[in-house]
């Protein structure tokens, strides 16, 4: 599921491409990906211009005029893709915006959704969202975290916690940390509280910079998108060596969710 580098790597990319452009035409092929009639979107969509787009979470906000907004998230196996007709996916497409002769195709919208909202209604949508993990401070995080009385694992998983980051980048900001993503928070000394906050800014960040993990380009071309993919320390590494110390990433479980660590450089 696309995580915090990765929905901030498509709003990167798609500020220049649709903020200001007017929307010529839309097509929905599956009519469970939206949350109203296709009538009702597409009288709301064709003419108007998105004015910004906007990260929180692991949502991006489509703002249009008049109050309103795409809200969209992508869930497991979404992904987006811009071009022309002729470079279009042989994929299954769920949603399309057309911008002129250049598109924007919605994949994998199974369980991911593109919703229509009215700002005020967005808003209590997200409400529950905790805060940018960007924008902490040293203290607002360790306040946070000493709040909670779980693993790591479960507290990075919640994204009341901290709005974001999921299943991989708690376990490389553990492994960045040299902590397990199943110790408990509120045991954790100073120090190594320290040392995950470091670790998150470090790890989001790095993971924004090298386009997230990714697996489909964004369009024909592009060499950056997905390009954290081939810097996980642990992630879906299951039995393989460790690159800094050469023992075997060990992958567990913990309430559900796969769990990667090294039992070398985490302790």
């Amino acid at each position: 599921m696309p995580e915090l580098p990765e929905m901030e790597t498509y709003a990167n990319a798609l500020r220049p491409r649709v903020v200001g452009r007017r929307i010529t035409q839309t097509i929905i092929t599956r009519e469970k990906s939206i949350n109203v009639p296709v009538t009702v979107w597409t009288e709301c969509l064709v003419g108007s211009a998105i004015t910004q787009v906007e990260r929180r979470g692991k949502h991006l906000l489509f703002h249009l005029p008049g109050e309103q907004l795409l809200l969209l998230h992508l869930m497991l196996g979404g992904w987006m893709f811009w071009g022309r007709e002729d470079d279009k996916p042989e994929r299954t497409i769920q949603v399309q915006l057309s911008f002129g002769e250049e598109h924007l195709y919605f994949i994998g919208l199974r369980l991911g959704y593109l919703h229509l909202w009215k700002m005020e209604e967005a808003e209590r949508k997200l409400a529950a969202l905790g805060p940018n993990p960007l924008e902490l401070t040293e203290e607002m995080f360790r306040k946070r975290l000493l709040t909670r009385r779980s693993t790591l694992k479960a507290a990075f998983l919640d994204q009341g916690f901290l709005a974001g980051i999921g299943n991989c980048y708690t376990d490389e900001l553990c492994f960045e940390a040299g902590i397990r993503p199943d110790r408990r928070t509120h045991e954790l000394p100073d120090e190594e509280q320290t040392r995950l906050f470091q670790a998150m800014l470090e790890l989001l960040n790095r993971g924004i910079r090298s386009g997230g993990y990714m697996e489909h380009p964004f369009y024909v071309g592009d060499a950056h998108t997905g390009g954290f993919n081939e810097l996980c320390q642990v992630y879906d590494r299951g039995g393989e060596a460790c690159h800094r110390c050469g023992n075997s990433i060990v992958q567990s479980e913990l309430a559900g969710r796969k769990l990667f660590y090294c039992p070398g450089c985490q302790r």
